[in-house]
């Protein structure tokens, strides 16, 4: 590997040659980025994926060589075209290079969390969390969009802020849903950088970045479920506004239309917006074309009240334009541009106003429209009636549109939403003034509201039809131009006409139009109202005049605008041109509420003597209302008479207290003014102080309006007319006094009712004091700062006695207020006071309150004033902390008011880590130590008070209590401002060393409690690391302590030491130091910034190990489990270093003792705990065995028996290893393996204890796969360790059994019980019995308990019962074998016998066997591997069936058992297995395959028989043989007869069973159609030439011939009872089998002689009889072992392959085997309870079930037999002579055939067979029969 320093050289060497780069070259661009995949395609490539990082150390002809940040240590070459360089900045050269990209730190931040985000989206897609996955995914393609914006450097500032926070937004709750760790900011957004952080600001940065992310998720949560989810914008926002966009609107006026859409409130019933207009042309189109498809507004100003209405609709009315009745037809004699009523439409917003349904500017709302039903009906009616929800049918007229709620006053939602909003878009603002009125809004706007009117029809005959025409006029009575709006988005005019409603005499408009009239012109104009009569017709609309007007004058005489609400206004008739004449009607009242007129109704007066007069008329009446929204105008006279105070100061006295009075957005708006009064007021009447109270209550007032929420933004009009604008340089004197002279009235107990608000005025009061003092300082040249300072001093005197005062009511009142509010007039005060007196002040001010009294009052003081900035000067703050500090530590000892003290100290402590590192930054500046030693001094009275009280209050608090997390901080806090000095004072502060132990211990106890529990979440990443990192200090400070003061004889503290032992230990092991288990990125950040604190504390572990000296002793074996999880941490270094500690300890231990055997016994129980834990793995092994045995060998008496100590852990430690690996697997079978390696490990060292505890792990396995049987077994071996006595209990008990079992005979009896109960589950009743018998042997002989001896031989009969009636099939056995080094050690090139579950077929377990090892490849041979095979890293998987090899039983032989109880012993309790292969072998015959058929067996041993206490055992013995051809024939007719006898005899115990089974069996060997029969054994072993080639086998061929001879009587009894059973469809096919065996009879017996069976009565009565068959199994096996010393086999003659799969049977016949083997979900399904309760007595009863029994047989009747003469073979009967056989039989129809085949299949519901028990396979199913008639007619 080339070095750092060859980086810069030539790199021509890197494919052969190439120029040399220079050095700078290679610099450009280090770090570079793959763009694509580069596999690599020999040993020198890196390969590389997209995205990869890397860092290029060398170029040379288009290559790159480098290393990838994934992996430093892999180095190779890579091409230049797949990289993208990168900027990057070189730190730290050497081995400790470090690469930075050069690019904003945001950048970088986005890059890594996508590729941390990538790896776990993966996941996300694998297991199947498509919802998070998709989430994720869109975040990612935003995140990456983001990242180009800020790559792109063309945002401007405040958009990149905003970018920014958005980015990180969605970095922080992408992290919290994928559980990775919180990342803290400041406010710009930039990642907090620990070191130069406070822990205090950290702490506060964790929870506010929790709560917002947590608030994110619950926004996120709300809106899936009821979207949008926005109630917590909507309460964090003031200001609201609803955005509208027309899509289409679809109706059939048939001329011109204006629509009025507004917001209307069903409540008031009121509009409460302006109205959006459209005008409408007659052609359904905008009339201004080039609004269509942009017809967009925004309602504004919408407040929080607005949004939480009880309802809120958007009304649309529409008013055509045109003629006065649409059915006239349009002509010229018509009048036109009549406003009529056409119709209405309202759609409910109140869901989407208050955010609980959806609001999206793409979705479409359809609001259908209410036409009017006659001419008359008033639109305003029209809409009450329709929000009250009656159903109307619209047609499909009305409008289509979207709606969104903004948050935002306007400027925001123009910046937010610029795609909707922007300088096109209609703005319709709130009819009044917003809740929040911001300071540069300026508005002059009156809203005028047509009412209502009633007319009199005068000399008509029908009522009018009126029409209101409004316009502006000025004190001429000239029109003001372009200042009425008849709705947003309208241009300005000139008047406005009302909507025409057909003959009415009662009007009711309710239409509003706002009036914009310039400031300066409001005094001189008026509202003129002209009413007209308006016909149809258009000559006589031509000749209507003006029959009555009205007026109203906009300002009021006395200055004030005209008052909001409405008004009865005065209708004044007469001639048409007076009416319009302003000189003749302003002189006259306006309304009839109006005090001034003299009017009298009906009457005539003359104005100027000569003009015609006005009359009023007195039956019309007419109302409007009015709301003024003005910045400028004022409706209030007392708010005038102080802004003009100077007209008549008489009144002024008056004015100042009526200004109290005034409503406040009134004085908001004349802010500046009313203060300019004010203080020239003051400033006039400076030599009296007449005034003076009232100015300052009135300045009072005026501050605390500003502290209201809806004024709160006019904070920063009235600082900014503090510093710009007053200018009254002797306000100061003035405010000072009455301030004083408040707070004197409140300290003598007097009541003062202005106090409170002055207090909450406070500090804009001394805004106004130290400003007013500094404008006259400035003016008068410093004159008269002494005065000021004494009467400044003399307030605070005058404060602190009034915190003296123990009154309570209004003083205690005051007394809270004062505390609450003195902190905000600190930071203007503190340039005027010298820092020692202030302080004092302020010591006293707090310290005079008496001790209970305001506590959190008194501590929220507290905490303001230090965080103000008299607290950063050293004697302020000096004199504060040791008044503040005790009371701290009073309150926190007595758990009151902890929240409030907790915050306080928190404030402290962040202030002195602010003024520690400014005192340190000046020291390094080089001016001295001086600030750094006072800032520490005050630390260590921190540390000295409340360090302890702190720690104590954390022991105490509850885990669950908030509070602790923060105590927690500030006790870290504490720790990392200390040094070494701080450190030393305080362990020699403590009076005595009892209180510096139990400080020591306490401190360890928590620190521990701290650890292994953490106050904080998982994912403060930051938090828990910089706390592990003082703790560390902290320890080791405290560790030289012990050394120092703990450790000599006469001193030392075992407890203590114990102590800190487990303290340090059990902060190597916690979980947020462990590296590994971290990402790459999160693992390298933890690295770069704390380092590996591991190693550090092992270090320091280590060497306080070693500092003991001769106690080590005693902390053996205490402390062998701390040491022991110590070692186990993956770090190697730390493993080095201290696994040599277990040596001192044995060494120690064999000092003293001469044996380790406490140290070995401690690690060997720790070991397994430990490491079923998941800690260890093979490296530690490997060390552990390296490092010991180096040590021990090195030492001459632990040589010995240290190695064998090694030997046993690392045996151990592989075992254990192995157990973990596979103990989560889903398939528990190699878990079970590892568990009895473990138990019999343990059993071999005599650990009983481990070893009982592994057994009831094996058993739970067993039994959660319902391996009932292994589980007894595996229990019967904790029952063997006990004995039948009273002894106790030695070992712990384990699973179900309960501390009540004290004795051994209690708890082997239960043992017994269970062990019986899962056996019984097993099917196992033989097992179960042998239980049962043992405990009835107690319970008779040594107990006595009757009942429980009755109880147990009831279950003993049900077992016996069971056995015989009871369905069992056998199982099967499978040879397995793992070869290949991928498999674990314990399967590693081994060979299993597994024993199959109940109907298992090979193809079921081997998918079974092969799901733990997917990549694994099923060997297709069953020959055993070669080493290309077994030392290859894959694996290789071998899996055949094997037969069970039976072991001989005397107590069987020669007798008559039922095939139920010997079918047990043919499976079960077995050993040994075998596999047979055939092959030919010699010259090959095409007539006759058996003459040359060999059979290869192999037969396995296993290490212990089947079934055991594991479904399976390891094989430990092979052994190989061949049998020839004529030993493989004696086997298979041997087999054959077998299977004829045992069907006879089932058949003959139950008659009910099914006769198909039997019936292949017979026709298969009496008609044998392919194979031929043993007529092919005649031909390859009875001819004279292979007597002549095999002499030796002449026996043998005898023996073959007596199998033959045998055959005779078996199948004559079998077709007898086949004869009995047929049914007449299948006589045809029985009486074609009578025929051939007829034959066959006569041939074999005239060649072989005569046999016959004999028949036994059973003893008991009603049993049926049965066959004897008492075979000579001693002879047998020893036949067999001459043959070939091995079990039988199961050729298959019909193959011609050398080499099968599987084992296969070598027969001739061709049948099915008589007992179905298919899994249980095939078999055939009863059709009734009593059927299936048949089926499980037939198939393997011992009798019938009615008792009777079956007819005899024809042969031997009424013959009485004769002495049974055992044969050769092994079968009991008579030998007679030979006779002629007999011609054969005409051939059985195929029709009948297919009829018996189909019976078959139905007995065994309709599925094929599966392979015999001999391992043959049985046929294939035949094809469907045909139909039934089809068959009897071949018949």
């Amino acid at each position: 590997m080339w070095g750092p320093s060859e980086r810069y050289m030539a790199a021509g060497s890197l494919l052969g040659g190439g120029r040399t780069r220079s050095p700078c070259s290679q610099l450009l661009a280090p770090l570079s980025a793959a763009v694509w995949n580069f596999p690599s395609a020999n040993e020198h490539h890196l390969p590389l994926e997209i995205g990869e990082t890397v860092h290029i150390l060398q170029a040379s002809e288009g290559w790159y060589r480098g290393y990838s940040l994934r992996n430093r240590a892999a180095r190779g070459i890579f091409p230049a075209s797949l990289i993208r360089l990168k900027g990057a900045v070189v730190e730290r050269r050497g081995a400790e290079e470090s690469v930075v990209p050069a690019e904003m730190p945001m950048v970088q931040e986005i890059t890594t969390t996508l590729r941390e985000w990538a790896a776990i989206w993966k996941q996300l897609y694998v297991t199947g969390q498509v919802e998070r996955y998709c989430r994720v995914k869109q975040m990612m393609y935003e995140l990456m969009e983001q990242r180009s914006q800020l790559l792109s450097g063309t945002l401007p500032k405040d958009e990149l802020l905003q970018l920014k926070k958005e980015v990180t937004s969605k970095i922080d709750y992408g992290n919290k849903i994928l559980a990775l760790d919180l990342v803290v900011r400041d406010e710009d957004e930039n990642i907090l950088d620990p070191d130069r952080t406070s822990i205090i600001s950290l702490f506060q940065a964790h929870r506010r970045a929790a709560q917002t992310v947590t608030q994110r998720i619950q926004e996120e949560t709300s809106s899936q479920q009821s979207q949008p989810g926005c109630s917590a914008r909507l309460a964090a926002s003031p200001s609201h506004s609803l955005y509208l966009c027309v899509r289409n609107f679809v109706c059939n006026i048939g001329e011109e239309a204006q629509l009025f859409m507004a917001l209307y409130d069903p409540g008031e019933q009121r509009m409460i917006s302006e109205s959006y207009v459209i005008h409408w042309a007659s052609t359904g189109v905008p009339r201004d074309i080039e609004l269509l498809n942009n017809l967009r507004a925004i309602f504004t100003d919408l407040g929080s009240k607005d949004l939480k209405r009880e309802r809120l609709f958007l009304v649309c009315q529409i008013i055509r334009v045109g003629r006065m009745d649409l059915r006239e037809t349009l002509s010229r004699k018509l009048s036109t541009g009549l406003r009529r009523p056409f119709g209405i439409s309202v759609m409910d917003i109140t869901d989407i106003t208050k955010g609980k349904c959806e609001s999206d500017e793409d979705k479409q709302h359809f609001i259908p429209v209410h036409l009017a039903a006659a001419e008359n009906d008033f639109l305003h009616n029209m809409i009450r009636k329709a929000v009250e929800g009656k159903d109307i049918n619209h047609k499909g007229q009305g409008f289509w549109l979207s709606l969104k709620m903004l948050w935002g006053d306007l400027n925001q939602v123009r910046k937010d939403h610029p795609h909707l909003v922007d300088r096109s878009t209609v703005v319709a603002r709130k009819l009044g003034f917003p809740e929040v009125i911001m300071p540069g809004d300026v508005r002059n706007d009156i809203y005028l509201t047509l009412v209502q009117g009633e007319f009199d029809k005068g000399n008509k005959k029908t009522q009018k039809n009126v029409e209101v025409l409004v316009c502006v006029c000025d004190e001429s009575g000239s029109v003001v131009q372009n200042v009425i709006y008849h709705g947003a988005g309208d241009k300005p005019a000139s008047e406005y006409r009302s909507v025409v409603y057909y003959q009415q005499r009662h009007q009711r408009w309710m239409e509003t139009v706002k009036i914009a009239v310039p400031i300066e012109d409001v005094h001189k104009t008026h509202l003129r109202f002209t009413f007209r009569h308006r016909s149809s017709s258009d000559t006589k609309d031509k000749s209507e005049k003006i029959f009555s007007m009205a007026f109203v004058k906009l300002m009021r005489p006395d200055g004030t605008t005209l008052r909001d609400g409405e008004h009865d206004l005065i209708l004044y008739k007469g001639d048409s041109r007076k009416l319009e004449d302003a000189g003749s009607y302003l002189g006259l009242p306006s309304t009839r509420s109006s005090p001034e007129p003299r009017v009298l109704s009906g009457s005539s007066f003359r104005v100027g003597g000569s003009v015609a007069g006005l009359a009023v008329s007195a039956r019309d009446s007419f109302q409007i209302s009015t709301l003024v929204c003005s910045t400028k105008l004022t409706q209030n006279v007392n708010l005038l008479g102080l802004l003009k105070w100077r007209a008549k100061p008489s009144l002024l006295a008056g004015n100042l207290q009526k200004l109290m009075h005034v409503d406040g957005g009134e004085v908001i708006k004349f802010l500046q003014d009313t203060l300019d009064a004010l203080f020239s007021i003051m400033m006039e009447n400076a030599d009296t102080d007449v005034y003076d109270t009232l100015i300052f209550d009135a300045l009072v007032f005026i501050v605390g309006l500003v502290a209201d929420r809806k004024f709160q933004h006019f904070n920063a009009v009235l600082e900014a007319y503090i510093r710009q604008h007053f200018s009254a340089t002797l306000a100061y004197k003035k405010l000072i006094g009455v301030l004083t002279q408040y707070v004197e009235q409140a300290s003598r107990g007097e009541p003062c009712e202005p106090l409170l608000r002055t207090f909450k005025a406070l500090e804009y009061v001394f805004k106004f004091i130290v400003r007013s003092r500094h404008l006259f300082a400035q003016l008068y040249e410093g004159k008269e700062t002494a005065e000021f300072q004494r009467s400044l001093q003399r307030l605070f005197q005058t404060l602190n006695q009034l915190m003296k005062s123990p009154l309570e009511g209004p003083t205690l009142l005051s007394q809270g207020a004062a505390l609450k509010y003195l902190p905000s007039i600190l930071e203007d005060v503190f340039g005027i006071f010298d820092a020692s007196m202030l302080g004092v002040l302020l010591r006293d001010f707090i310290g005079n309150l008496q001790p209970q009294r305001l506590l959190r009052q008194k501590l929220q003081s507290l905490t303001d004033i230090v965080n103000s900035k008299i607290f950063q000067s050293y004697e302020c703050r000096d004199l504060l902390l040791r008044m503040a500090v005790p009371v701290l530590q009073d309150l926190i000892e007595r758990g009151e008011e902890e929240d409030a003290c907790v915050e306080l100290l928190s404030t402290i402590l962040e202030v002195l880590y602010t003024a520690q590192k400014r005192a340190e930054e000046d020291r390094h500046r080089e001016r001295g130590d001086s600030e750094l030693v006072k800032v520490k001094r005050h630390v260590q009275l921190i540390l000295e008070r409340l360090l302890h009280t702190v720690n104590r209050r954390v022991i105490v608090l509850e885990r669950d209590n908030s509070l602790r997390s923060h105590y927690v901080a500030c006790m870290a806090a504490i720790l990392s401002q200390m040094d070494a000095d701080h450190y030393h004072s305080y362990i020699q502060a403590f009076p005595s060393r009892p209180e510096l132990m139990d400080f020591l211990m306490e401190t360890f106890i928590l620190f521990k409690d701290l650890i292994g529990k953490t106050v904080y979440p998982p994912d403060w990443m930051v938090m828990n690391m910089v706390q592990n990192r003082e703790f560390l200090r902290a320890i080791n400070q405290f560790a030289t302590t012990l050394t120092e003061m703990f450790l000599s004889s006469s001193s030392f503290e075992l407890q203590l030491w114990n102590n800190y032992f487990h303290l340090a230990v059990a902060f190597l092991t916690q979980d947020s130091l462990q590296l590994e288990n971290f990402s790459q990125a999160k693992r390298t950040a933890i690295l770069a910034k704390y380092g590996d604190m591991r190693a550090k504390i092992g270090a320091a572990i280590r060497d306080m190990w070693y500092n003991l000296g001769h106690h080590k002793i005693e902390f053996i074996p205490g402390m062998v489990g701390p040491i022991l999880e110590m070692t186990l941490v993956p770090e190697l270094e730390l493993r080095k270093s201290t696994i040599p500690i277990f040596f001192d300890m044995m060494l120690c231990e064999y000092q003293l003792t001469a044996s380790f055997s406490r140290f070995e016994d401690e690690i060997l129980r720790k070991l397994d705990s430990e490491v079923e834990g998941g800690r260890g793995d093979e490296q530690y092994k490997q060390l552990f065995e390296s490092i010991l045995l180096s040590c021990c060998r090195a030492h001459p008496e632990l040589s010995q028996p240290g190695e064998s100590f090694v030997a046993l852990v690392t045996g151990l430690l592989e075992r254990l290893l192995d157990y973990r690996a596979v103990m989560n697997d889903e398939n528990k079978t190699y878990s079970m393996s590892c568990t009895v390696n473990l138990l019999n490990f343990y059993k071999e060292i005599d650990r009983q204890a481990m070893y009982i505890r592994y057994l009831y792990k094996l058993k739970d396995l067993h039994i959660s796969y319902e391996n009932y049987t292994e589980g007894a077994y595996t229990l019967l071996l904790h029952a063997r360790l006990l004995k039948w006595s009273d002894e106790a209990n030695t070992a712990p008990m384990q699973g179900l059994h309960s501390p009540s079992l004290h004795t051994q005979r209690q708890l082997k009896e239960a043992l017994y019980n269970q062990i019986v109960n899962y056996f019984d589950q097993g099917k196992m009743w033989e097992e179960a019995i042998h239980i049962c018998k043992e405990l009835a042997e107690q319970y008779e002989s040594e107990i006595f308990d009757y009942e429980m001896l009755s109880e147990i031989l009831q279950r003993e009969a049900k077992f016996y019962e069971k056995i015989l009636k009871v369905l069992r099939p056998s199982p099967d056995y499978f040879a397995v074998g793992y070869y290949g080094q991928g498999f674990p050690t314990f399967l590693r090139n081994k060979v299993f016998i597994y024993r199959g579950k109940e109907y298992e077929r090979r193809e079921d377990f081997e998918m079974r066997l092969l799901s733990p090892f997917p990549n694994a490849e099923k060997l297709q041979t069953t020959s055993p591997p070669g080493p290309d095979i077994t030392e290859s890293p894959g694996q290789y998987i071998q899996c055949f069936t094997v037969q069970p090899v039976e072991e001989s039983r005397i107590r069987l032989r020669d007798r008559s058992i039922p095939e139920q109880i010997t079918n047990f012993y043919k499976a079960n309790h077995v050993q040994k297995f075998s596999y047979s292969r055939p092959f030919k072998k010699g010259p090959k015959d095409p007539e006759n395959e058996f003459a040359n058929m060999w059979i290869e067996r192999t037969t396995f041993v296993t290490a212990y028989p089947l079934p055991g206490i594991l479904r399976w055992f390891a094989v430990t013995s092979t052994t190989t043989t061949t049998i020839s051809p004529l030993e493989n024939a004696i086997e298979t007719m041997m087999k054959t007869n077998e299977k004829i006898l045992s069907e006879i005899n089932r058949h003959q115990n139950d008659p009910g069973l099914p006769i198909n089974p039997l019936s292949m069996l017979l026709n298969g060997i009496v008609d044998p159609a392919v194979m031929g029969g043993f007529a092919k054994y005649e031909m390859a072993f009875f001819q004279e030439p292979y007597l002549e080639e095999h002499p030796e086998d002449r026996g043998n061929i005898e023996r073959l011939k007596d199998l033959i001879a045998w055959q005779i009587p078996l199948l004559s009894e079998g077709i007898r009872i086949h004869g009995q059973k047929v049914t007449e469809d299948l006589r045809p096919f029985h009486e074609r089998m009578e025929q051939c065996f007829v034959q066959l009879r006569a041939k074999v017996e005239s060649q072989y002689g005569v046999r016959e069976m004999i028949s036994f009565e059973d003893r008991r009565s009603g049993r049926p009889r049965s066959v004897t068959w008492g075979p000579d199994w001693e002879r047998l096996s020893h036949a067999r072992d001459s043959m070939e010393a091995c079990p039988i086999p199961k050729p298959t003659p019909r193959s011609a392959e050398g080499e099968r799969r599987e084992s296969r049977s070598s027969t001739f016949f061709s049948y099915r085997r008589p007992e179905p083997r298919q899994s249980t979900s095939e078999l055939p399904e009863p059709k009734d309870d009593r059927r299936r309760h048949s089926c499980s007595v037939s198939e393997s009863g011992p009798g019938s079930p009615d008792g009777k029994q079956p007819p005899q047989s024809r042969d031997s009747g009424g013959a009485q037999p004769g002495p049974a003469v055992p044969s050769p073979t092994g079968f009991c009967g008579r030998v007679k002579s030979a006779s002629k056989a007999p011609p054969l039989p005409r051939r059985i129809s195929p029709a009948v055939y297919e009829t018996f085949l189909e019976g078959s299949d139905a007995a065994h519901g309709g599925k094929a067979l599966p392979s015999l028990a001999d391992g043959s396979k049985a046929l294939k199913s035949p094809p469907p029969p045909p139909p039934k008639s089809k068959r009897l007619s071949q018949l």
